[in-house]
């Protein structure tokens, strides 16, 4: 009976094996095509309708892929220095920023702000969801060093910068600088970059009129290394 239930609990552990290297195979293939082709759409955008749907509010998707070239340096480096200062330097995790988020976690006693990188971002936007769990981190973290060694900087940030969500039912710097400034990305000012840019860790909730102080910290940090 013991030797019975010992090969069930190896062929369900070799089968999950098996699923989830499928899945991650899957994945990398994707990511693969992401070098040539713009995605219609992302996990967490298909997350946002479900909800909507759920709750039964409206909903309507602004979503327009543009490429690098159009969207605005200000803009670029603004949400660099907002959300990954170190996005050129590292390889996908920024160790030094995640051991300052750690040491802050540790005086206050309690988990605050996330250290993720814009790489990590891009992977949970694409290909998983924003709910928080071990199991989303875990595949976020394999994730990650592919599509650092399979895309570039530029295409990361293209995608980046295209994909993630400015407010409710907006994707990408085209329809967030159309939505609140009535200008397409290209045209955006140093001020409006900086407040679009202070949005991004909660879209939902913020409005770039009312980001006075961190559109400023983000001007100020802009400024540090040249831009």
């Amino acid at each position: 009976m013991a030797s019975q239930r010992g090969r069930w609990v190896r062929t369900i552990a070799i089968g999950v094996f098996v699923v989830v290297i499928a899945l991650y195979a899957a994945c990398a293939m994707c990511v693969l095509g992401l070098r040539w082709i713009d995605p219609p759409t992302t996990t967490v955008q298909i997350e946002r309708r479900l909800e909507a749907m759920r709750l039964r509010r409206a909903y309507k998707k602004r979503y327009d892929f543009v490429p690098l070239r159009r969207i605005a340096p200000v803009l670029q480096h603004a949400v660099i220095s907002a959300e990954d200062g170190r996005f050129r330097q590292h390889h996908g995790f920024d160790w030094v920023e995640m051991q300052k988020v750690l040491e802050d976690d540790i005086k206050r006693g309690r988990i605050g702000r996330g250290g993720s990188t814009i790489t990590q971002q891009l992977v949970k936007n694409l290909f998983l969801t924003t709910e928080r769990s071990f199991l989303r981190k875990g595949a976020e973290f394999a994730l990650v060093p592919t599509v650092e060694a399979l895309l570039g900087k530029d295409r990361i940030l293209e995608l980046y910068l295209n994909v993630i969500e400015w407010g409710p039912g907006i994707y990408g710097a085209q329809a967030a600088s159309e939505y609140y400034y009535h200008e397409p990305a290209s045209a955006v000012n140093r001020e409006q970059a900086a407040r679009l840019a202070a949005i991004i860790p909660a879209p939902l909730k913020r409005k770039p009129e009312r980001m006075n102080d961190y559109s400023e910290e983000i001007l100020n940090r802009m400024a540090r290394v040249g831009w």
